[in-house]
């Protein structure tokens, strides 16, 4: 399909293409909650987005998730006053000083916040795997299915799914459940991580597979 060309299905060339092949989630997910701040939510925010329906249905997938014995893994972002450990990408984008140390926008939106004993990951950068133990702690549990919930879509979710397939585990995003601040950024993002990343997944078919767990394993 020639790039200027808008009138063909998109979706259908890019299956002629062989893109999108589906891929089966395996019997040792996890859940990756990505980012759930008050920043996102907090109107006196520069990064408000106007997610809330997507931390709604994270926190049913997480209540499903804490009943069935599912790991869950927390992400969030936190600097040093000023970015010091930001680099680059502190300097890119002005509004992550709401994640400098001590910043109540850094903290975790209710009702997702962690349990104890569950893992939460403290990262600068987009993925939930740079410059992390992640893949580390991920590999101890044996886990080979990982369970995307979060914020954005086009930023972290995108970029922790992209790593997860490459670091050999399957991705599967939950559409009910991440957000971005414009729809159409949301939705590109998910069109091209189904096609080439990640399988896109339904909040109840997730809700299935975890409560479906026991009886598979057995």
């Amino acid at each position: 399909m020639n790039s200027s060309d808008d009138t063909a299905d998109p979706g259908a060339d890019y299956a002629a293409a062989g893109f999108g092949r589906g891929l089966v989630p395996g019997h040792a997910p996890a859940l990756l909650m990505i980012d759930f701040a008050r920043a996102y939510f907090a109107p006196e925010s520069p990064l408000c987005a106007g997610v809330e329906s997507a931390r709604d249905a994270a926190a049913a997938l997480l209540d499903v998730a804490r009943r069935q014995g599912v790991p869950v893994f927390h992400t969030r972002v936190e600097y040093e006053p000023g970015g010091a450990d930001g680099g680059v990408f502190y300097r890119k984008i002005a509004a992550l000083k709401v994640f400098d140390r001590g910043s109540p926008l850094g903290a975790f939106e209710a009702p997702l916040q962690p349990l104890p004993g569950e893992a939460v990951i403290t990262k600068q950068y987009p993925s939930a795997f740079f410059g992390t133990d992640l893949d580390a702690q991920l590999k101890a549990a044996g886990i080979d299915t990982l369970v995307i919930c979060g914020l954005s879509t086009s930023g972290c979710v995108r970029a922790s799914a992209v790593d997860a397939i490459c670091l050999g585990y399957v991705p599967l995003v939950v559409r009910e459940a991440v957000g971005d601040r414009l729809a159409s950024v949301h939705e590109a993002n998910l069109f091209d991580l189904a096609a080439k990343t990640a399988e896109i997944v339904g909040l109840e078919d997730m809700i299935v597979y975890f409560e479906g767990l026991a009886a598979r394993n057995a």
